[in-house]
């Protein structure tokens, strides 16, 4: 029989064996936003170029999907490196995320008129909608293929690889490795713009599921970008650029020192802001906000101790405390509470105790009942002296809003995330979000028993809020401080990896823990012995002296 049947949204169509998921998919495309960009087959993830031969349950995702997004995101990047090729004759490296965009460094010097000619080069390529094809070759000879046109950093990265196998792309005449997948032709990339910011680098945009799928209007970040090129130039200096440049750390056996390294730079980095806050006598109140995961506990306990050194006496004040009572919290549109709103919390009695703690009246400020759901009044009271600072760290925290009545001066802001700049090598970057849901991930299941199915299908939530109440106002922050640490992948991969491997594949988080499974079986792991237990990342897999 040369039939197959195919089920699709619990509906069985029938097809010819042997036909293509592009084939497949153009049948369904009314039930998209977009172009269907990425499938799967039998809930694993699936290329479309993908060949049907069996019966199968097909699934399909667009650009707007988080899913689609990343193969969207891989094909213009492929495609940004055979135009820079052509153009610039010059290399490029990906390196981290920048307000919706990716930062793109160039070894050659450039102009916004020659990044005009890559943007029309790549507008060409596109237009063309010529095929990427996946080869599957033997990792010694994709090795050896690297080595003999000097791309070294990826034939490295191949070295820890414990794949016999592995997949290289071709566009033209362009050999690339990705690890994600890649759509089946140019044509799908359809949206995207080149934002130039100096000599040696420029923003590459896209579409973002975040807003509408729609570009996002690109804002610099003086301050989150000098931080990530402080932090760029010391990766440099001690010559961990990449995975496999920490991977030939990890193997020497040397990764003692490299461990102390990083935890003493953050922590310098850290005692800076508390002499900065003791040598400005008008701060009065802290403020501590960041994306999920970014070690906000561990940061503001840290930051007492250190203030304590100077003699003064912090205080913690929760903003979660001043919830408004269940019944008043707003709801999103499925009916469900919308506790990350700004309007969930009491402002007004929040700015009022404010105001009288630093006009030197004695507080009682409120405790919220999480059980009950009410706001209750605290049987312990708060006074101000001249030694004593409050520190608030919560989502909202950098928003003028939440301390609307406090002036300006006595106010100090902290914005905190782990700035991640390590990358697999020159084309694949390791996302930020990458790290920060690999942390979640541990401290989930460590201290609340959750799976790592749970808070995968968590996160697209979490993220939301990020994109709606932090990532907004972080120019508003005095000092953003990394809390990205240079080892903690292989930390972590120890922690998250058999989490992973116990979802089970009709598991709707499935394809997305399969993803993360491919990013850290490239890190080599890294044991917890010599991690302090004040360390950033023992929050997230335990045993450290903050609880």
């Amino acid at each position: 029989m040369n039939d197959i049947k195919v089920n699709y949204k619990n509906n069985e169509y029938i097809y010819e064996r042997g036909t293509t998921l592009l084939d497949i998919s153009k049948d369904f495309m009314g039930d998209y936003k977009s172009d269907i960009i990425m499938g799967s087959v039998n809930g694993r993830p699936a290329e479309l170029s993908s060949v049907i031969n069996d019966n199968v349950t097909v699934d399909f995702y667009d650009n707007t999907s988080s899913i689609g997004s990343r193969v969207y995101e891989s094909g213009l990047i492929f495609i940004l490196v055979e135009a820079c090729t052509n153009i610039l004759k010059s290399q490029i490296e990906i390196k981290h995320s920048i307000d919706k965009g990716i930062y793109v460094v160039t070894k050659k010097k450039i102009t916004q008129e020659s990044l005009d000619e890559v943007y029309k080069k790549m507008k060409t390529i596109v237009s063309k909608n010529l095929p990427i094809t996946k080869n599957l070759i033997n990792r010694i000879q994709a090795i050896n293929y690297y080595k003999s046109i000097g791309d070294y950093d990826k034939a490295n990265v191949l070295k820890y690889s414990v794949n016999t196998n592995v997949n290289l792309y071709r566009l033209n005449n362009t050999y690339d490795y990705f690890f994600s997948y890649l759509p089946v032709s140019t044509g799908f990339i359809k949206e995207f713009e080149l934002t130039y910011i100096n000599e040696h680098g420029f923003v590459l945009r896209y579409p973002n599921i975040y807003y509408l799928n729609k570009i996002p209007t690109y804002t610099h970040h003086e301050k989150l970008f000098n931080e990530f090129r402080k932090y760029d130039e010391w990766c440099s200096k001690i010559q961990i650029n990449n995975v496999s440049e920490l991977n030939n750390r990890v193997s020497k056996g040397n990764v003692e020192d490299l461990i102390l390294l990083s935890e003493n730079i953050q922590n310098k980095n850290l005692f800076d802001i508390a002499e900065k806050i003791y040598s400005n006598k008008n701060i009065k109140i802290v403020l501590i906000a960041g994306p999920s995961s970014s070690g906000k506990t561990t940061t503001s306990r840290k930051l007492e101790l250190f203030l304590k050194s100077y003699g003064l006496n912090p205080i913690s004040l929760s903003v979660d405390d001043y919830f408004v009572d269940r019944e008043k919290t707003p709801k999103l549109k499925d009916g469900s509470y919308d506790f990350e709103s700004l309007k969930a919390i009491n402002i007004r009695k929040f700015n009022k105790d404010l105001k009288d703690l630093l006009d030197g009246k004695e507080v009682f400020p409120l405790k919220f009942n999480f059980i009950t759901g009410t706001s209750e009044i605290s049987n312990k009271s708060i006074k101000l002296d001249e030694k004593e600072i409050l520190i608030i760290e919560g989502l909202h925290a950098l928003n003028e809003e939440l301390t609307y009545l406090i002036d300006r001066k006595n106010k100090y802001k902290i914005y905190l995330s782990p700035l991640t700049v390590l990358s697999l090598d020159r084309h694949n970057r390791i996302r930020m979000s990458d790290n920060r849901l690999l942390r979640r991930i541990a401290r989930d299941n460590m201290s609340r028993g959750y799976d790592a199915a749970t808070t995968i299908g968590n996160w697209q939530n979490v993220r939301m809020g990020e994109e709606m109440y932090v990532f907004p106002y972080q120019d508003e922050a005095d000092v953003i401080l990394n809390t990205s640490l240079i080892y903690e992948l292989g930390v972590l991969k120890t922690y998250v990896e058999p989490l992973l491997y116990a979802i089970d594949d009709s598991d709707p988080s499935y394809m997305e823990a399969v993803r993360l499974l491919n990013l850290l079986k490239n890190v080599l792991p890294i044991s917890t012995d010599y991690i302090p237990k004040d360390s950033i990342i023992r929050e997230f897999i335990g045993g450290g002296y903050f609880k």
